[in-house]
């Protein structure tokens, strides 16, 4: 039995986490944390889960952290998240983290992009990257995983197997992506109140998002040249949900089918990646662990378009596929619907 601790539980995504590991017989969330004083039953924070977790959420230490569980995954915000996962891998708790403390490489960049000097650079670098479709044979082994974004997802997925094989050029892509209002936490903000972003679409963070020096990072790993995107995310209301549009040149003559057919064989044995020939909808995805892709290709463009869950493959599920990856269990364990 795999003792789990959840830190910060009082978030949408950590709702999502914890539903998922409820699934699996081998695990028991044994600790959830919150930063407000007092204990609190998580089913009063989370209603759905009234009768299904006897637990209360506290502001627990490091210590009664560790003395409750094997493995943590932190859902807390950036800065605040490194601080107490330094701690915890000292320890021997093993880690995934949700928060983007870990994804950049550069400890400046880092600073540059979030505002605040990271709180252990040391593992800046040498920290893998949790998309298993990408990075699946580094995993295993590791004490601590950095869970990608959201955005970052569903572009990266998008985009890899194309930029991976030089059929797009690296640079001058755009993405256009859209997400819905879950996105921005369960903290409330006068952006994401009803009032203000129901019956309209706006856009933020244009020209400077925290995601594209991650969506660079990693897409030019793959690739092994420099990758340069234009990313602007957009508010949509809808409580959750992905679209990215994508457009990059071809740097080929490949035709529109033979495109999709390397998007079907870079993800032929992909549990939760799935090529489509329609357009896909944000609803054909919802409350699963499924990325949805396809492509058009015209003289000029290659237009890709991928859509995915933002609580679930975006966020929590990803973070349990790594965690299965880890404790040994089955990649789908709890992550399949019924």
């Amino acid at each position: 039995m795999v003792r789990i601790a959840v830190a910060g539980a009082t978030g949408y995504t950590a709702l999502e986490l914890i539903r998922i590991l409820l699934r699996n017989p081998e695990v028991q969330i044994t600790a959830a944390t919150t930063r407000k004083d007092g204990e609190t039953p998580i089913g009063t924070i989370h209603p759905s889960l009234t009768g299904r977790l006897e637990l209360n959420c506290a502001d627990l230490s490091v210590a009664q952290i560790t003395d409750r569980a094997d493995f943590a995954f932190c859902c807390l915000p950036h800065a605040a998240s490194a601080a107490v996962i330094s701690d915890l891998l000292d320890v021997g708790v093993r880690v995934v983290d949700l928060s983007a403390d870990y994804r950049l490489n550069d400890a400046e960049v880092y600073k540059q992009w979030y505002g605040v000097k990271h709180p252990d650079p040391g593992r800046l670098g040498s920290t893998v990257y949790g998309l298993p479709e990408l990075f699946r044979d580094r995993i295993a082994d590791q004490n601590l995983i950095a869970n990608p974004g959201c955005y970052t997802s569903t572009s990266i997925l998008a985009l890899a197997p194309l930029i991976s094989r030089g059929l797009i050029e690296p640079t001058g892509i755009i993405i256009d992506a859209k997400s819905g209002v879950s996105g921005a936490g369960r903290a409330p903000k006068q952006n994401t109140l009803f009032a203000e972003c129901n019956d309209s679409i706006s856009a933020y963070g244009v020209g400077g998002h925290r995601h594209q020096p991650e969506i660079e990072q990693v897409l030019s790993e793959v690739s092994e040249q420099n990758v340069d995107v234009v990313f602007t995310p957009h508010l949509i209301p809808m409580d959750r949900g992905i679209l990215a549009t994508i457009y990059a040149r071809p740097s080929t003559e490949a035709s529109e089918a033979e495109l999709m057919s390397v998007l079907r064989d870079f993800y032929a044995q992909e549990p939760f990646v799935h090529v489509v020939d329609h357009l896909p909808a944000t609803k054909d995805v919802t409350g699963t662990n499924y990325c949805h892709i396809t492509l058009r290709r015209t003289k000029e463009f290659v237009t890709v378009l991928a859509v995915l869950d933002n609580l679930i493959k975006g966020a929590a599920g990803v973070a349990v596929q790594n965690f299965n990856l880890m404790a040994g269990f089955p990649e789908t364990t709890g992550l399949l619907p019924a």
